[in-house]
């Protein structure tokens, strides 16, 4: 495939990434964190921060140094700075997880862990903002998908700011009142900045381009597709700008979160009404394990925002929020992360390994390095248990729950192996897998080739 290239540590971030997803949910399996503590617990803010940044946050970093060049068709700005940022990033992670300890008084220790998961953090995604936004900003004007992406790189900057705000202010070092103020009251808009923009917004534009590229479906840019931008473009700005502004002059944060929230629902119905018509309109008839499991999380995604709305005219939000956020956690942006990492990890193994090769030898498909009849029970069985443990949230029943997250823990490691054997070719007919010229590839790095 001439002109190809293979960001060369993209794999270390989503073996960092699946990692830390192994551990959350090992955690919750043995009942570490909410629901057997408090929600704003050290425990349950060491399994949010290690699954919102050690597994998703990673996820998608890995993904965008892959994909924004594809996306914009142009090469990514610096292939050598992943590689420090994400040794930050774990960095910062780890000393994140020693901050919350501290302040749960689990570690008799100086409160250093904030400051320093402040810094490392910060150096982290500054480095991966800098990369991206160099690499869409020689690309200008950027087609739709790219201007999701930008938004959710946006929205990490303000995630990434209220962090440090949050962990300098708990470290002792920041005493400025609005700062105290944003600390005590701006815990919603860091989760709306996080799982909505960075998280859910991104996700949104890169399923546009990942769907369409899959099913072999016609890409969209109607106005349908615009509107919907806009509106949680707008939704993301209301709720991250007008609430830190709402708190700072003691305006109503409430309000500010339910125009927000009206804004972020039409986005969904109008990408949800997308999503349908890439799948009606795809040409290729029966499609791959990745786009059918998809539609499952894109399901649970739909599941959160009806009960969402549902709860909200009840006024019983705050009291089931637990259930809507774990659902679109790991129903939505872990259940898309997992069914697209067994497409993605096929499809740059076959880059790497048969790429070269095309012309001189014969080579298998890509679909010849997965076995779907072998992986689907385990995506079936992940999707299964994450929508029993949102019930089991519901009905505030922590045993149930942590039968289902095991249930869960058991069907990612196996999801696990399946990636394994793709990128070590267990699966490529024998006659096939290593034609001469050919190597198998490692499993942390990507070699980077220009063809």
């Amino acid at each position: 495939m001439p002109g190809v290239t293979l960001s060369r540590w993209t794999m270390s971030y989503f073996a960092t990434a699946l990692v830390s997803l192994i551990i959350a949910e090992l955690l919750m399996t043995v009942g570490y964190g909410y629901p057997n503590a408090p929600i704003r617990s050290a425990e349950s803010l060491v399994l949010v921060h290690l699954t919102a940044l050690g597994w998703l946050s990673l996820l998608m970093c890995g993904a965008l140094h892959q994909f924004v060049p594809v996306l914009v068709a142009r090469p990514l700005h610096s292939d050598v700075l992943p590689l420090p940022a994400l040794a930050c990033l774990v960095a910062g992670l780890a000393a994140l997880v020693l901050g919350f300890l501290q302040m749960g008084g689990l570690l008799s220790a100086e409160m250093i862990g904030f400051p320093v998961a402040a810094v490392l953090l910060a150096v982290g995604f500054a480095l991966v903002l800098w990369n991206l936004a160099r690499t869409l900003w020689a690309a200008r004007p950027l087609p739709l998908p790219a201007r999701f992406v930008a938004i959710g790189l946006c929205s990490i900057a303000a995630t990434v700011t209220l962090g440090i705000i949050f962990a300098l202010v708990l470290g002792g070092v920041a005493v400025n009142p609005h700062l105290v103020d944003i600390t005590a009251e701006g815990v919603p808009l860091h989760a709306i900045g996080g799982l909505g923009g960075w998280l859910t917004f991104t996700a949104m534009g890169v399923s546009y381009r990942l769907l369409a590229m899959f099913m072999l479906a016609p890409e969209l840019d109607g106005p349908r597709t615009h509107i919907g931008f806009y509106c949680g473009a707008a939704a993301l700005a209301v709720a991250i700008v007008g609430g830190v502004t709402a708190i700072c002059i003691g305006a109503s944060l409430p309000v500010i979160l339910g125009a927000s929230g009206l804004l972020g629902l039409c986005a969904l119905v109008l990408y949800g009404a997308d999503i349908l018509r890439l799948y009606r309109a795809r040409k290729r008839r029966v499609i791959e394990l990745n786009s059918r499991m998809a539609a499952f999380a894109l399901a649970s995604l739909a599941a959160a925002a009806v009960a969402t709305a549902v709860f909200v005219s009840l006024g019983a939000l705050a009291r089931h929020i637990a259930p809507v956020v774990f659902l679109v956690v790991f129903g939505w942006l872990s259940g898309l992360g997992l069914a697209k990492l067994y497409k993605i990890v096929a499809f740059l193994t076959w880059l790497e390994c048969y790429g070269p090769m095309l012309g001189k030898a014969p080579t298998p498909r890509v679909q010849d390095l997965v076995v779907e009849a072998r992986a689907v029970r385990w995506f079936v069985l992940y999707f299964l248990a994450t929508w029993a443990a949102t019930v089991a949230l519901f009905f505030q029943n922590p045993t149930a729950f942590q039968v289902c997250t095991g249930l869960m823990l058991i069907a990612s490691l196996c999801i696990i192996g399946q990636l394994g054997r793709i990128r070590r070719l267990l699966d490529v007919n024998p006659t096939m897998r290593l034609p001469t010229g050919a190597r198998l590839p490692q499993l942390l790095r990507c070699s980077v080739q220009q063809r």
